[in-house]
Protein backbone atom coordinates (compact mmCIF):
# COMPACT_ATOMS: atom_id res chain seq x y z
CA UNK A 1 0.00 0.00 0.00
CA UNK A 2 1.29 2.90 -0.84
CA UNK A 3 0.43 6.05 2.22
CA UNK A 4 2.03 9.71 2.29
CA UNK A 5 1.60 12.10 4.48
CA UNK A 6 1.59 16.08 3.28
CA UNK A 7 -0.10 19.06 4.71
CA UNK A 8 -2.14 16.94 7.17
CA UNK A 9 -3.74 14.49 4.34
CA UNK A 10 -3.10 11.26 3.88
CA UNK A 11 -2.79 10.24 -0.22
CA UNK A 12 -3.71 6.19 -0.35
CA UNK A 13 -3.52 3.75 -2.77
CA UNK A 14 -6.10 1.26 -2.75
CA UNK A 15 -6.24 -1.40 0.17
CA UNK A 16 -6.52 -4.73 -2.47
CA UNK A 17 -3.05 -3.81 -4.06
CA UNK A 18 -2.95 -5.89 -7.57
CA UNK A 19 0.45 -4.82 -8.34
CA UNK A 20 3.50 -6.92 -7.89
CA UNK A 21 6.20 -5.85 -5.90
CA UNK A 22 8.77 -4.39 -8.96
CA UNK A 23 5.31 -2.39 -10.16
CA UNK A 24 4.01 -1.50 -6.58
CA UNK A 25 7.68 0.09 -5.74
CA UNK A 26 7.64 2.36 -9.05
CA UNK A 27 3.78 3.06 -8.45
CA UNK A 28 5.37 4.56 -4.39
CA UNK A 29 8.26 6.20 -6.21
CA UNK A 30 6.28 7.92 -8.20
CA UNK A 31 3.47 8.79 -5.70
CA UNK A 32 6.52 10.63 -3.34
CA UNK A 33 7.75 12.22 -6.71
CA UNK A 34 4.02 14.30 -7.18
CA UNK A 35 3.56 15.08 -3.39
CA UNK A 36 7.52 15.93 -2.37
CA UNK A 37 9.74 17.08 -5.34
CA UNK A 38 6.28 18.94 -7.50
CA UNK A 39 4.34 19.92 -4.63
CA UNK A 40 1.05 18.52 -6.23
CA UNK A 41 -2.18 18.69 -4.03
CA UNK A 42 -3.19 15.76 -2.01
CA UNK A 43 -6.30 15.36 -4.41
CA UNK A 44 -3.95 15.46 -7.37
CA UNK A 45 -1.67 12.96 -5.96
CA UNK A 46 -4.84 10.40 -5.52
CA UNK A 47 -5.72 10.80 -8.80
CA UNK A 48 -2.23 10.26 -10.55
CA UNK A 49 -1.49 7.35 -8.27
CA UNK A 50 -5.29 5.75 -8.65
CA UNK A 51 -5.10 6.28 -12.68
CA UNK A 52 -1.25 5.05 -12.93
CA UNK A 53 -2.33 1.85 -10.11
CA UNK A 54 -5.14 1.28 -13.06
CA UNK A 55 -2.33 1.08 -15.98
CA UNK A 56 0.02 -0.85 -13.83
CA UNK A 57 -2.51 -3.18 -13.49
CA UNK A 58 -3.63 -3.77 -16.97
CA UNK A 59 -0.48 -4.48 -17.86
CA UNK A 60 0.06 -6.86 -15.33
CA UNK A 61 -3.40 -8.77 -16.11
CA UNK A 62 -1.38 -8.51 -19.40
CA UNK A 63 1.53 -10.72 -18.63
CA UNK A 64 3.77 -7.90 -18.42
CA UNK A 65 6.27 -7.85 -16.19
CA UNK A 66 8.70 -5.00 -16.51
CA UNK A 67 8.18 -0.92 -17.07
CA UNK A 68 9.87 -1.64 -20.38
CA UNK A 69 6.86 -3.46 -21.61
CA UNK A 70 4.56 0.16 -21.40
CA UNK A 71 5.03 0.42 -25.08
CA UNK A 72 2.95 2.76 -26.85
CA UNK A 73 0.85 0.10 -28.29
CA UNK A 74 -0.16 -1.18 -24.11
CA UNK A 75 -0.89 2.38 -23.58
CA UNK A 76 -3.27 3.07 -26.55
CA UNK A 77 -4.93 -0.34 -25.48
CA UNK A 78 -5.08 0.33 -21.84
CA UNK A 79 -6.73 4.19 -23.29
CA UNK A 80 -8.98 2.34 -25.22
CA UNK A 81 -10.40 -0.11 -22.53
CA UNK A 82 -10.81 3.28 -20.54
CA UNK A 83 -12.89 5.04 -23.01
CA UNK A 84 -14.85 1.80 -23.29
CA UNK A 85 -15.93 2.19 -20.04
CA UNK A 86 -17.73 4.80 -20.70
CA UNK A 87 -15.69 7.60 -19.02
CA UNK A 88 -16.02 11.12 -19.64
CA UNK A 89 -13.57 12.83 -22.19
CA UNK A 90 -11.55 15.28 -19.08
CA UNK A 91 -11.56 11.81 -17.03
CA UNK A 92 -9.58 9.84 -20.21
CA UNK A 93 -7.59 13.56 -20.35
CA UNK A 94 -6.66 13.34 -16.89
CA UNK A 95 -5.47 9.37 -16.92
CA UNK A 96 -3.33 10.90 -20.34
CA UNK A 97 -1.82 13.60 -18.56
CA UNK A 98 -1.04 10.85 -15.44
CA UNK A 99 0.35 7.85 -18.03
CA UNK A 100 2.79 10.65 -19.48
CA UNK A 101 3.70 12.19 -16.34
CA UNK A 102 4.27 8.55 -15.17
CA UNK A 103 6.46 7.50 -18.07
CA UNK A 104 8.78 10.72 -17.76
CA UNK A 105 9.74 10.04 -14.52
CA UNK A 106 10.04 6.58 -14.98
CA UNK A 107 12.60 7.32 -17.76
CA UNK A 108 14.32 10.02 -15.76
CA UNK A 109 15.03 7.68 -12.91
CA UNK A 110 16.61 4.97 -15.40
CA UNK A 111 13.59 2.59 -14.88
CA UNK A 112 12.87 2.67 -18.76
CA UNK A 113 14.93 2.96 -22.20
CA UNK A 114 12.37 5.14 -23.55
CA UNK A 115 9.73 7.29 -23.05
CA UNK A 116 7.02 5.66 -24.68
CA UNK A 117 4.23 8.14 -23.51
CA UNK A 118 5.04 10.88 -24.94
CA UNK A 119 3.21 9.80 -27.92
CA UNK A 120 -0.05 8.84 -26.14
CA UNK A 121 -2.14 11.61 -27.58
CA UNK A 122 -4.78 12.96 -25.15
CA UNK A 123 -8.91 12.91 -26.11
CA UNK A 124 -10.10 16.71 -27.22
CA UNK A 125 -11.98 18.05 -24.29
CA UNK A 126 -14.51 20.51 -25.20
CA UNK A 127 -13.99 23.75 -23.58
CA UNK A 128 -17.30 24.70 -21.47
CA UNK A 129 -17.36 28.54 -21.03
CA UNK A 130 -17.46 28.95 -16.92
CA UNK A 131 -21.10 30.29 -15.70
CA UNK A 132 -20.26 34.00 -14.03
CA UNK A 133 -22.45 35.92 -12.22
CA UNK A 134 -22.47 39.50 -13.87
CA UNK A 135 -21.47 42.07 -11.64
CA UNK A 136 -25.09 42.95 -10.28
CA UNK A 137 -26.17 39.52 -9.03
CA UNK A 138 -22.05 39.98 -7.63
CA UNK A 139 -23.54 43.22 -5.86
CA UNK A 140 -26.60 41.50 -5.00
CA UNK A 141 -24.85 38.83 -3.24
CA UNK A 142 -22.42 40.84 -1.64
CA UNK A 143 -25.65 42.48 -0.42
CA UNK A 144 -26.86 39.66 0.81
CA UNK A 145 -23.95 38.50 3.03
CA UNK A 146 -24.09 42.01 4.50
CA UNK A 147 -27.65 41.61 5.62
CA UNK A 148 -26.69 38.13 7.08
CA UNK A 149 -23.75 40.13 9.03
CA UNK A 150 -25.89 42.81 10.57
CA UNK A 151 -26.58 40.84 13.31
CA UNK A 152 -22.78 40.69 14.14
CA UNK A 153 -23.22 36.82 14.68
CA UNK A 154 -19.32 35.54 14.51
CA UNK A 155 -20.60 33.56 11.35
CA UNK A 156 -22.17 35.90 9.54
CA UNK A 157 -19.39 38.24 9.85
CA UNK A 158 -16.99 35.40 8.49
CA UNK A 159 -19.40 34.38 5.57
CA UNK A 160 -19.44 38.22 4.72
CA UNK A 161 -15.65 38.52 5.06
CA UNK A 162 -15.21 35.29 2.95
CA UNK A 163 -17.08 36.05 -0.04
CA UNK A 164 -16.23 39.40 -0.17
CA UNK A 165 -12.33 38.32 -0.23
CA UNK A 166 -12.79 35.49 -2.97
CA UNK A 167 -14.26 38.02 -5.32
CA UNK A 168 -11.47 40.90 -4.41
CA UNK A 169 -8.58 38.27 -4.73
CA UNK A 170 -10.34 35.58 -7.48
CA UNK A 171 -8.34 33.30 -5.30
CA UNK A 172 -9.32 29.26 -5.22
CA UNK A 173 -11.53 28.43 -2.26
CA UNK A 174 -8.13 26.14 -0.79
CA UNK A 175 -6.16 28.69 -0.90
CA UNK A 176 -8.90 30.89 1.30
CA UNK A 177 -9.14 28.32 3.70
CA UNK A 178 -5.18 27.90 4.10
CA UNK A 179 -4.97 31.85 4.77
CA UNK A 180 -3.15 32.68 8.18
CA UNK A 181 -3.50 35.84 10.01
CA UNK A 182 0.02 36.71 9.42
CA UNK A 183 -1.02 36.41 5.17
CA UNK A 184 -3.06 39.95 5.67
CA UNK A 185 -0.70 43.02 4.64
CA UNK A 186 -3.97 45.09 5.83
CA UNK A 187 -1.52 48.31 5.52
CA UNK A 188 -1.83 47.81 2.22
CA UNK A 189 -4.60 45.59 1.53
CA UNK A 190 -2.60 43.03 -0.05
CA UNK A 191 -2.85 39.00 1.00
CA UNK A 192 -0.09 36.70 0.66
CA UNK A 193 -1.03 33.41 -1.20
CA UNK A 194 0.24 30.05 -1.38
CA UNK A 195 -1.05 28.42 -4.29
CA UNK A 196 -0.59 25.15 -6.55
CA UNK A 197 2.75 23.84 -6.74
CA UNK A 198 3.58 25.60 -3.74
CA UNK A 199 3.88 29.05 -5.34
CA UNK A 200 3.41 32.01 -3.58
CA UNK A 201 2.03 35.10 -4.89
CA UNK A 202 0.59 38.33 -3.73
CA UNK A 203 -2.62 39.68 -4.05
CA UNK A 204 -4.44 42.90 -3.60
CA UNK A 205 -8.11 43.39 -2.31
CA UNK A 206 -10.01 46.32 -2.17
CA UNK A 207 -11.77 48.46 0.08
CA UNK A 208 -14.97 46.91 0.95
CA UNK A 209 -13.10 43.21 1.07
CA UNK A 210 -10.73 45.26 4.15
CA UNK A 211 -14.06 46.55 5.80
CA UNK A 212 -15.38 42.77 5.99
CA UNK A 213 -12.36 41.33 7.10
CA UNK A 214 -11.82 44.20 9.38
CA UNK A 215 -14.85 43.31 11.14
CA UNK A 216 -14.61 39.48 11.43
CA UNK A 217 -11.21 39.93 12.96
CA UNK A 218 -12.45 42.76 15.86
CA UNK A 219 -15.85 40.92 16.26
CA UNK A 220 -16.37 37.67 14.47
CA UNK A 221 -13.17 35.49 15.13
CA UNK A 222 -12.48 36.22 18.32
CA UNK A 223 -15.28 34.44 19.78
CA UNK A 224 -14.50 31.24 18.00
CA UNK A 225 -11.02 31.12 18.97
CA UNK A 226 -10.18 27.63 20.44
CA UNK A 227 -6.93 25.80 20.94
CA UNK A 228 -7.60 24.57 17.73
CA UNK A 229 -7.15 27.74 16.13
CA UNK A 230 -3.86 28.48 15.68
CA UNK A 231 -3.29 31.12 13.38
CA UNK A 232 -5.76 30.27 10.75
CA UNK A 233 -7.55 33.66 9.05
CA UNK A 234 -10.88 31.99 8.49
CA UNK A 235 -12.52 29.60 10.94
CA UNK A 236 -14.82 26.79 11.27
CA UNK A 237 -18.27 26.53 13.97
CA UNK A 238 -15.77 25.14 16.33
CA UNK A 239 -12.86 27.04 16.37
CA UNK A 240 -10.91 24.58 13.43
CA UNK A 241 -10.00 26.05 10.52
CA UNK A 242 -12.71 26.67 8.04
CA UNK A 243 -13.20 23.54 5.51
CA UNK A 244 -14.02 24.30 1.89
CA UNK A 245 -16.73 22.79 1.96
CA UNK A 246 -18.02 24.83 4.54
CA UNK A 247 -17.66 28.13 1.82
CA UNK A 248 -19.57 26.34 -0.95
CA UNK A 249 -22.12 25.75 1.51
CA UNK A 250 -22.32 29.45 2.04
CA UNK A 251 -22.27 30.38 -1.01
CA UNK A 252 -24.94 28.39 -2.49
CA UNK A 253 -26.69 29.07 1.03
CA UNK A 254 -26.62 32.84 0.09
CA UNK A 255 -27.04 32.81 -3.73
CA UNK A 256 -30.27 31.33 -3.40
CA UNK A 257 -31.55 34.54 -2.14
CA UNK A 258 -30.25 36.22 -5.67
CA UNK A 259 -32.73 36.11 -8.40
CA UNK A 260 -31.40 34.73 -11.67
CA UNK A 261 -28.22 34.10 -10.11
CA UNK A 262 -26.85 30.72 -11.75
CA UNK A 263 -25.74 28.50 -9.20
CA UNK A 264 -22.15 28.49 -8.96
CA UNK A 265 -19.46 27.46 -6.89
CA UNK A 266 -16.08 29.46 -5.13
CA UNK A 267 -14.61 28.31 -8.64
CA UNK A 268 -17.61 30.20 -10.16
CA UNK A 269 -16.55 33.27 -8.13
CA UNK A 270 -13.46 33.21 -9.01
CA UNK A 271 -14.30 33.09 -12.87
CA UNK A 272 -16.51 36.36 -12.15
CA UNK A 273 -13.60 37.90 -10.69
CA UNK A 274 -11.33 37.37 -13.90
CA UNK A 275 -14.29 38.13 -15.92
CA UNK A 276 -14.94 41.16 -14.17
CA UNK A 277 -11.51 42.13 -14.66
CA UNK A 278 -10.78 41.57 -18.26
CA UNK A 279 -14.05 43.69 -19.06
CA UNK A 280 -12.91 46.68 -17.26
CA UNK A 281 -9.21 46.77 -18.82
CA UNK A 282 -7.15 44.84 -16.98
CA UNK A 283 -4.35 43.03 -19.27
CA UNK A 284 -3.87 39.21 -19.55
CA UNK A 285 -0.50 38.95 -17.88
CA UNK A 286 -2.00 40.77 -14.79
CA UNK A 287 -5.01 38.57 -14.83
CA UNK A 288 -2.45 35.79 -14.92
CA UNK A 289 -0.11 36.53 -12.49
CA UNK A 290 -3.01 37.42 -9.60
CA UNK A 291 -4.90 33.93 -10.64
CA UNK A 292 -1.68 32.45 -9.74
CA UNK A 293 -1.79 31.03 -13.34
CA UNK A 294 0.90 28.87 -14.56
CA UNK A 295 0.41 29.35 -18.58
CA UNK A 296 -1.19 32.18 -20.22
CA UNK A 297 -3.55 29.64 -22.24
CA UNK A 298 -5.03 28.87 -19.17
CA UNK A 299 -6.22 32.89 -18.49
CA UNK A 300 -6.69 33.47 -21.97
CA UNK A 301 -10.34 31.48 -21.68
CA UNK A 302 -11.93 34.25 -19.56
CA UNK A 303 -11.31 35.95 -22.78
CA UNK A 304 -13.99 34.07 -24.25
CA UNK A 305 -16.64 34.65 -21.34
CA UNK A 306 -15.85 38.07 -22.16
CA UNK A 307 -16.48 38.15 -25.71
CA UNK A 308 -19.99 35.74 -25.40
CA UNK A 309 -21.29 38.24 -22.92
CA UNK A 310 -20.38 41.32 -25.18
CA UNK A 311 -22.26 39.19 -28.14
CA UNK A 312 -25.10 38.59 -26.31
CA UNK A 313 -25.38 42.50 -25.32
CA UNK A 314 -25.01 43.29 -28.74
CA UNK A 315 -27.19 40.88 -30.10
CA UNK A 316 -30.02 42.27 -28.12
CA UNK A 317 -29.12 46.19 -28.47
CA UNK A 318 -27.99 46.40 -32.41
CA UNK A 319 -30.92 47.12 -34.27
CA UNK A 320 -29.09 44.97 -37.21
CA UNK A 321 -27.81 42.59 -35.19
Amino acid sequence: MCTLQREGVTATAPAADPLPAAFASARDGFARHLADERGRSPHTVRAYVGDVTALLAYAHDAGLTGLDDLDLALLRSWLGRQAGRGLARATLARQVAAARTFTAWAHRRGLTTADNGQRLAAPRVARELPAVLDRGAVDALMDVAALAADDASPLGLRDRAMLELLYATGIRVSELAGLDVGSLDEGRRTVRVLGKGAKERTVPYGIPAGRAVDLWLAHGRPPLVTARSGAALFLGARGGRVDVRTVRSVLHRLLRHVPDAPDIGPHGLRHSAATHLLEGGADLRTVQELLGHATLATTQVYTHVSVERLRSAYEQAHPRA
